[in-house]
């Protein structure tokens, strides 16, 4: 019997490791969904984008308060669970505080950690209150409503009850407490717990810590906050080329070429037919790249992509943000339908463009950048707008009158105006 506890915690955490492997399995199948594309370049610059912008987190301060709240929650939470470590040392083999062996510096790195436990637990609240009481406008758009924002509290309330739970857990261990070291802000909380069972209450912390932990780590999964994982790797493929670099289809580049060139025979055949795609452009899931649909499910949502974009601030409907959360959404129900198919996708009927991106969302664009440039992490919602756009324009021929009238211009005068070659200096006789 007295190894039932260490029995029942390695239960729970096989199943809790169980759970998360098979849905990072089932995250790494959904991305492979995508289309492989060219991740070419200097990975040096990559491997700098990675440490900068994921760990350093240099694009999240450029809105100071949020940014370094976020730091402080990110190191934070992150730091302390190192800590998690020696829980599962001591669950697995009955011991308690195994690390404590190490002396002095593990009363510097509790006491590290509990500065840091309760520095998140106040930016926590902060972001809590932002969120619900100040009400940033960004976190008020009309995607943000049900679901998405109640992911965004559970997520506060999940690092508030884990922070909460890791200082009582200390402030009712009486052997730790007997050390009067590492124990720097839990011995104002210890006073609190006398006269009570503080055994059975530090016990009652450690397990619902760790089981915490589990199911967060699980959660993830169905969360925005996937993006704890995922920055890493989104920041490293992120687009390196300069950011008005757009990309053309090589067979559209091909044919351009030639009938520029006043040598070539435009009716003599070509032999670039296996250049052409089968579909061009993107209108489901499926025909965006792998780093198109890693980032999608890396969004954290935060919205600055949106508060940055001119088309969203002068009232138009698209909003960036949304974007990437329509094609997370699209890119799940995808999965699930490949999960209950047996693994093979059953036609449902639906798509990304129009059953989730609109119309009128695409071509409210302005093809700026400034959602791009705004990501804290390098998402880019703009490649998947064009690549929509270039499926409707070439596939449905159904661009705007004002853009199919200058592309008919183009075609028949070689300019966006309606004069053809000759007349278009007749306004210099004026």
């Amino acid at each position: 019997m007295n190894f039932l506890p260490n029995v029942i915690f390695a239960i729970i955490l096989f199943l809790g490791i169980g759970f998360f492997v098979r849905n990072i399995r089932k995250l790494k199948r959904n991305i492979y969904l995508g289309k492989d594309v060219d991740i070419s370049g200097d990975s040096n610059i990559r491997w700098k984008n990675m440490a900068l912008i994921a760990l350093g987190q240099s694009k999240m301060v450029r809105r100071p308060i949020s940014g370094i709240l976020h730091i402080i929650v990110y190191l934070g939470f992150v730091i302390i669970n190192i800590e998690v470590l020696e829980i599962i040392i001591d669950g697995l083999f009955g011991t308690h505080r195994i690390m404590s062996g190490i002396g002095s510096l593990y009363g510097i790195l509790i006491g590290t950690f509990e500065i840091l436990a309760s520095l998140v637990f106040i930016a926590v609240v902060i972001f809590w209150f932002r969120r619900n009481v100040v009400k940033i406008k960004r976190f008020l758009s009309s995607e943000m409503k049900g679901w998405p924002k109640l992911d965004g509290n559970l997520i506060l309330y999940f690092e508030i009850v884990l922070m909460g739970l890791f200082i009582i857990m200390n402030a009712t261990d009486v052997e730790f407490q007997s050390m009067n070291s590492g124990n720097m802000i839990s011995q104002y909380f210890a006073p609190m717990f006398e006269g009570h069972n503080v055994h059975l209450i530090e016990r009652v912390a450690w397990w619902m810590h760790i089981v915490g932990i589990l199911i967060f780590l699980n959660y993830l999964y169905y969360s925005k906050h996937l993006h704890i994982l995922l920055a890493f790797p989104n920041t490293y493929y992120g687009n390196i080329n300069p950011k008005g670099q757009f990309n053309n289809l090589e067979a559209v580049t091909n044919e351009v070429k030639l009938m520029m060139d006043p040598n070539v025979d435009p009716f003599a055949a070509t032999d670039d037919e296996g250049s052409v795609p089968d579909k061009f452009g993107v209108s489901d899931v499926q025909d965006l790249n792998k780093i198109q649909l890693l980032n999608a499910y890396s969004c954290t949502e935060c919205g600055r992509c949106t508060s940055e974009c001119p088309a969203n601030q002068t009232g138009k409907k698209l909003s960036p943000r949304k974007i990437m959360m329509d094609t997370r959404d699209r890119l799940v129900e995808v999965g699930n339908n490949i999960d209950a198919n047996n693994g093979e996708f059953i036609p449902d009927g639906k798509q990304l463009l129009g059953d989730y991106v609109t119309n009128e969302e695409l071509w409210a664009c302005t093809s700026c950048n400034a959602c791009v440039e705004a990501c804290p992490i390098s998402i880019d919602p703009l490649s998947i707008i064009l690549e929509m756009r270039r499926y409707l324009v070439m596939e449905q021929s159904a661009a705007p009158m004002e853009l199919n009238t200058m592309m008919s211009n183009i075609e028949n005068n070689g300019a966006p105006w309606p004069y053809n070659q000759m007349d278009r200096l007749n306004w210099k006789n004026d």
